[in-house]
């Protein structure tokens, strides 16, 4: 029915380069574990362990410094991680906090799994929507003809045909997107594509829609 030649129904693949749109999400592994809640006014060796990570993405903490004093700086840091993984932005390392900071920094390897894919039409737009088990930025691939995707190694691109919308960078589990400009009374292929914070990745085996008329 369709030219992908991928084995999975769920694939997970490695860092994505040209073909697909890079996002920006932050790619950190140590071996260092959070074991108490930090705010605003604290210090110690912990404190050093998180402006590390947060160090580790530049769109999170710009300046970069290690302290080990839980500082304005570092309370801004860690709102903007906040933020880019769909939790409350209130600068201060809670037990929700600490668990994500935790699994990110000790290489979380899991995929994330999408489920629930619902497909809303009109003649000329398609709205989806899907859910993940974890948070993940996404992107909807689309095409009028069958789609097509070269899986390489670990270390190498997958790159899926068609058109790319990108759906949002910000991490989430509960994603939605709309296909705009479409043709009337025609049959699209589409895959959902999703990364989760630590770069595991996943997509969706190709299924189709047909606009009304």
């Amino acid at each position: 029915m369709n030219s992908l030649k991928i084995s999975n129904r769920l694939v997970s693949v490695g860092i994505i380069t040209a073909g697909l749109i890079a996002l920006s999400l932050p790619f950190v592994a140590s071996a260092e574990t959070l074991y108490r809640q930090l705010q605003l006014g604290m210090s110690g060796g912990d404190v050093s362990t998180l402006q590390i990570f947060l160090a580790k993405d530049a769109t999170i903490y710009p300046q970069g410094l290690v302290t080990g004093y839980f500082g304005f700086l570092t309370k801004s840091a860690v709102s903007n991680f906040q933020s880019r993984n769909g939790l409350e932005t209130v600068g201060r390392v809670g037990p929700l906090t600490m668990a994500l900071i935790n699994s990110q920094m000790n290489g979380d390897t899991t995929s994330p799994w999408i489920s629930a894919v619902s497909v809303s039409l009109s003649n000329t737009q398609a709205s989806l929507a899907w859910n993940t088990n974890e948070n993940a930025a996404a992107v909807v691939y689309y095409s009028s003809s069958p789609l097509s995707a070269t899986e390489g190694s670990p270390t190498s691109a997958v790159t899926v045909g068609g058109t790319s919308l990108l759906v949002h960078t910000d991490l989430r589990s509960t994603h939605s997107a709309t296909i705009t400009g479409l043709s009337p009374n025609t049959t699209y292929y589409y895959v959902v594509y999703v990364r989760d914070g630590s770069g595991n990745e996943s997509m969706t085996w190709p299924a189709t829609f047909h606009t009304s008329n």
